[in-house]
């Protein structure tokens, strides 16, 4: 009998394959045993599959060897009882009366751990009672990139990935230079009536470095560190890591030292310092890295800062540029242990730049605070086209840090505000005496870029001032005699990349509304990255504002965009708009909500 109608003959070996079926899918897609060490795929894939193909091999040799003693063996059993037909119930992965389903409900959810440090939104201040704000500038554009990633897969990114600050950051406004490189940065203040709200107004602070060209930079020597671990092993993870960090190699200059060093269960140094023309020779390296093992982050660490130490340029630019999904998994794992490796690194004057690759293992919180804690910058790479913006067209910023330990300091004149809260930098917020203290790691500003920070200021009289006045105290003006024709006082300190000791930069931000440079375009479409990270936050602040009016308003700010970035903006935010309950569309926000 052919086993075609064997197969038909028996009730009972189809439900045998689909079990086996569902078991096989269960073991491809569950994740790892915590503790074992991970393989890549292309390591497990191709033994597991040549298991099963010799066993099935195997099975139809010994039916095609013994194909009478197989039927007679059939026709000698009793007949086997007809089973009554099954339910989806018996089936159902979700069914609490299902035999073993508990062993199969895994499956049906994607593996995620990704991790993001947990903050909440800055709170609303009493001029009054608290009138000074401290906090570190931030540089890192990650967070915008990553949130672009999860738009374009039609889901709503964690709460906690979105850092407005990076957001804002992420574009490039016309502030106005500074002349010379003994100024690093330039300062300017705008102001504007804020969208969402409008008995309160923006006040934004912008910071513009000065711009270096890639054929100026001091010589540069550079570590890429790269995480080659079986978690890398992905087009998105590996692959556009190697592409990216050859868009940077083909910048480089003869004057430039490259050395590569990977980790996975051990790390190892695959290219040693080679000058940085050498393309083809760099490119060959990084061509020939595959993924497997476990993940010994800290290893691998420690190897490239021992590297840049070797070669170490005084008057250049020394940097590692560590490119990982973050995943570490044995070794040194503990999170301030970590930090506390790179903030002694630190201290060499060698500085360290993370790059985020991949999903559903991205340690983003650990990427970003190396970063900070390395006197560096992070990025997410999502696209060949971010590689190329981070590696290519901001290169100079990337690697050339041309001022840091910048801290900003905003005293608030409590005659003239109410209120005011900060908006994003949460996690850069820094205490009132900080500022003055030498010793009190900051941010850093790379060559040509921007850094800017938004306030939304209540004044006084405003009937959006939200927090009743105390009965037993009244706005005083300082000890200075600050007028009520200021605004606020605005301190920045930093330092030089070599130097020590902190310079001050002081002005006053004066209370008429439209005063400053650029308040046009670019003040607004900052004004609408404001609303869409605060709304993708929960929107706590931004009242009846909406998705709708956050591409209203980038819309009329546009300008001028070359490369397009404000134009995906405005699509991101429309997307965003129809996956966002409740905050997507005009009068679809709950109105007895009260935003306080």
């Amino acid at each position: 009998m052919p086993k075609r109608d064997q197969m038909h003959r028996s009730s009972r070996r189809p439900l045998a394959v689909l079990a086996a079926g569902v078991l096989a899918l269960a073991a491809c897609t569950a994740g790892p045993v915590p503790g074992e060490r991970s393989r890549s795929a292309a390591t497990v894939e191709p033994a597991a599959a040549q298991g099963t193909q010799t066993a099935h091999d195997a099975r139809e040799n010994r039916v095609a060897a013994r194909p009478a003693e197989a039927e007679q063996a059939r026709q000698a059993a009793p007949p086997a009882p007809r089973p009554a037909a099954p339910s989806l119930s018996q089936f159902s992965m979700f069914s609490s009366n299902a035999a073993g389903a508990r062993h199969l409900r895994a499956p049906m959810v994607p593996l995620n751990r990704e991790r993001y440090q947990q903050f909440a939104d800055n709170p609303l201040r009493v001029a009054a009672e608290h009138p000074v704000s401290t906090f570190s500038i931030d540089v890192d554009t990650g967070a915008y990139a990553n949130v672009r990633r999860f738009l374009n897969n039609g889901r709503l990114p964690p709460k906690d990935a979105v850092r407005v600050e990076e957001m804002l950051n992420y574009f490039r406004y016309d502030y106005a230079a500074p002349p010379s490189r003994e100024q690093p940065f330039r300062a300017s203040v705008a102001q504007m009536q804020t969208p969402w709200n409008a008995g309160t107004r923006l006040v934004r602070i912008g910071i513009q470095g000065f711009r270096l060209t890639p054929e100026s930079l001091p010589p540069a020597n550079l570590v890429f560190l790269i995480d080659v671990s079986g978690s890398m092993n992905d087009p998105a993870k590996l692959g556009l890591l190697k592409a990216g960090l050859k868009m940077l190699a083909r910048q480089l200059r003869r004057v430039d030292t490259v050395s590569i060093a990977v980790y996975a269960g051990s790390s190892g140094v695959v290219l040693p310092p080679t000058p940085g023309d050498r393309t083809a020779t760099i490119e060959q390296a990084l061509g020939q890295l595959r993924p497997g093992g476990s993940t010994n982050g800290a290893a691998g660490i420690k190897l490239a800062y021992q590297l840049a130490r070797q070669n170490f340029l005084r008057r250049g630019i020394n940097r590692v540029l560590l490119a990982t999904d973050g995943d570490f998994n044995v070794g040194t794992v503990d999170f301030q242990s970590l930090k506390g490796m790179v903030e002694r690194e630190r201290r060499t004057g060698v500085s360290l730049t993370t790059l985020g690759f991949g999903t559903g293992n991205l340690n983003e919180q650990l990427m970003e605070q190396l970063a900070d804690t390395g006197d560096g910058n992070y990025a997410y790479i999502d696209s060949a086209r971010e590689a190329h913006k981070v590696l290519v067209q901001q290169m100079a910023g990337t690697l050339a840090t041309i001022a840091k330990d910048v801290k900003i300091q905003v005293e608030f004149n409590p005659a003239t505000v109410a209120e005011y809260r900060l908006i994003g930098y949460e996690n850069r917020s820094l205490k009132r005496e900080d500022f003055n203290n030498d010793n009190v790691d900051a941010g850093e500003i790379g060559a040509g870029l921007g850094v800017t920070a938004l306030y939304e200021v209540t004044l006084h009289g405003s009937p959006a001032v939200r927090v009743d006045p105390l009965r037993y105290s009244r706005p005083e003006t300082d000890a200075m005699g600050a007028t009520s024709g200021e605004l606020a006082w605005l301190r920045i300190r930093y330092k030089h990349p070599q130097g020590n000791n902190s310079r001050l930069i002081e002005q006053p931000v004066d209370v008429t509304i439209g005063r400053g440079d650029n308040v046009g375009s670019d003040l607004r479409f900052a004004a609408a990255v404001a609303g869409f990270g605060q709304l993708l936050r929960g929107g706590r602040y931004t009242g009846q504002f909406a998705m709708d009016d956050v591409v209203a308003l980038a819309n009329s700010a546009r300008g001028d965009d070359p490369r397009g970035y404000r134009a995906e903006f405005i699509q991101l935010a429309s997307l965003a708009g129809r996956l966002l309950p409740g905050a997507g569309r005009r009068g679809e926000r709950d109105p007895q909500v009260v935003h306080r």
